[in-house]
């Protein structure tokens, strides 16, 4: 399965396509939304997974994930934050009963949370 992870801190980005491709998966790895959309557009197989921080500069996770579904409508969505989803909810940066991971994570964490997304429970 392949996954598009848009991360905008190198340093968490890097651990999470680590983690990631120690798992099996494919990675494609963006450092901001716009990068996440070309990294999209120009793979022509299938991205089963977005995985996204929800705030970054000049796209956030929500907008990203917005626009990808336009040419991937079956693409799975999870997002990460160091903010409570209830504080995003209020912001707007994100719609209520999405799937969420907490940061900080632990590698497990990630695992189980990215198997639970893309088997869709």
């Amino acid at each position: 399965e392949t996954i598009l992870v848009a991360e905008d801190e190198e340093p968490v980005r890097k651990i999470v396509v680590r983690i990631l491709e120690k798992q099996g998966y494919r990675v494609l790895e963006a450092d901001q939304g716009e990068s996440a959309l070309r990294k999209s557009e120009q793979t022509p197989d299938p991205v089963h997974l977005l995985l996204t921080d929800t705030v970054m500069p000049k796209m956030n996770g929500k907008e990203l994930a917005q626009k990808i579904k336009k040419t991937r409508p079956k693409i799975k969505v999870l997002f990460m934050s160091g903010y409570p989803q209830e504080v995003l909810a209020r912001q707007g940066t994100l719609d209520p009963g999405i799937h969420l991971l907490q940061k900080p994570f632990t590698a497990d964490e990630l695992a189980r949370k990215i198997r639970q997304v893309l088997d869709g429970r």
